[in-house]
C-alpha cells in the first residue's frame, strides 16, 4: 500500500548564529511548539547549530531549563583555558556538558533532519555537517576564531559556521524544506555594547614622526594625556566576528530570503553574557507567538493545531 502523500508543506528553521543571543531560539520553539508548529528540517550556525542540535534530539526543553538558572560562576566553571594555541578555549567541558544532556548521537539518529553549518578554516568555504556525531558538529560549528581551538573533522579545520552562513536558509532548502523560517539573531543597527571611557578632547597632533599617525595613543600620552584602557581581546574578536556576521546576513538573506523571517529584538545582550539568559529566551518567544498566525497561514489548514 503506498504511504500517503504529504499535503502540507515540510517547514524547515533555519537557526541564526550570535553568541548568548541564541538563547533567543529556545523561546522561538517553544512559541511554535504551543502552536502545533514543529520544524521537520533544522538547520543552525553557530550558537544555532547548538540550540537546533538539541531541538532536533528532543532535548530542548532540557535545555532551556538549565539556560534558565545559568550563573556567571557556572559560565565561568565552564572555560577551559588552553595553551595548546588556535584559541584561547578547548571547548572540553562544554562538550561534556552536551554529551550528559543527548549522550553520543548520530546526526542520521536524530527524529528530525539536521545539518549545522562550519567553516573550513584553510578553503574558506562553507561546510555542511549532515552526518556523524551530533557533538562534533555542534563544537565545530561555535568554534569562533581566536576563542575556541578549531576542531579538526573529515581532513579540515573547522572554525564557526558564522564566518560564512550566518542563517543556514539555503542549507534548509537543500535539505527539503519546502517552507523556511529564518531566525535573524542581527537585526537592528550595529553598534558597540561595551561601556567606554570619555576621555578629554585633545588639541590634533600634526604627525611630524610616521609612528605618530600609526600609534596615536602614544602621541597622547607624550602629550600628558591618559588614554582609555583598551577593550578586552575576546570582547574586541566577538564585536569583530559579530560585525562581519551582520553584514554577511544582510547579503545572503536579501539573495536568498527565507519566507518567514523572525528577528528577536536582543541587540541589546552582550554576546559572551551567557548567564541570565531568561529575558533572552522570552524574547524570542514572543516574536514567534505574534508572528505564529502568519506561519500558520503559510502552512495551510492541514497543519493548524
Amino acid at each position: 500500500m503506498a504511504e500517503p502523500q504529504q499535503t502540507s508543506p515540510r517547514l524547515g528553521i533555519a537557526l541564526g548564529g550570535g553568541a548568548a543571543r541564541g538563547w533567543a531560539h529556545l523561546g522561538v520553539l517553544r512559541a511554535l511548539g504551543e502552536h502545533g508548529i514543529e520544524p521537520e528540517v533544522v538547520c543552525g550556525t553557530s550558537i544555532g547549530a547548538l540550540v537546533g542540535g538539541f531541538y532536533a534530539a528532543g532535548k530542548h526543553a532540557e535545555l532551556e531549563a538549565w539556560v534558565a538558572g545559568l550563573t556567571r560562576r557556572d559560565v565561568v566553571g565552564l572555560l577551559d583555558f588552553t595553551m595548546a594555541g588556535g584559541g584561547a578555549l578547548g571547548g572540553r567541558r562544554l562538550l561534556e556538558l552536551f554529551r550528559e544532556h543527548v549522550g553520543e548521537v548520530a546526526i542520521e539518529a536524530l527524529p528530525r533532519r539536521y545539518a549545522a553549518v562550519a567553516t573550513d578554516l584553510h578553503a574558506g568555504s562553507e561546510v555542511w555537517l549532515q552526518r556523524g556525531s551530533l557533538l562534533t558538529a555542534i563544537r565545530a560549528s561555535i568554534s569562533i576564531p581566536g576563542v575556541f581551538t578549531p576542531v579538526y573533522s573529515g581532513g579540515r579545520w573547522l572554525v564557526d559556521g558564522g564566518l560564512v552562513n550566518p542563517v543556514p536558509v539555503s542549507l534548509c532548502r537543500a535539505l527539503g524544506a519546502d517552507l523556511v523560517v529564518g531566525v535573524d539573531l542581527h537585526g537592528g543597527p550595529l553598534g558597540s555594547l561595551q561601556p567606554r571611557a570619555e576621555a578629554e578632547p585633545q588639541p590634533a597632533v600634526v604627525p611630524d614622526r610616521p609612528w605618530r599617525a600609526i600609534l596615536p595613543w602614544v602621541a597622547r600620552a607624550e602629550a600628558g594625556a591618559e588614554a582609555p584602557a583598551p577593550p578586552d581581546v575576546t570582547w574586541v574578536i566577538t564585536e569583530a566576528v559579530t560585525i562581519m556576521e551582520t553584514r554577511i546576513s544582510r547579503s545572503r538573506l536579501a539573495g536568498d530570503p527565507p519566507d518567514l523571517l523572525l528577528i528577536p529584538q536582543v541587540r541589546d545582550v552582550p554576546p559572551l553574557e551567557f548567564s541570565g539568559g531568561r529575558p533572552t529566551i522570552e524574547a524570542g518567544y514572543e516574536v514567534a507567538q505574534r508572528m505564529a498566525p502568519t506561519l500558520r497561514d503559510l502552512l495551510g489548514p492541514d497543519r493548524a493545531p
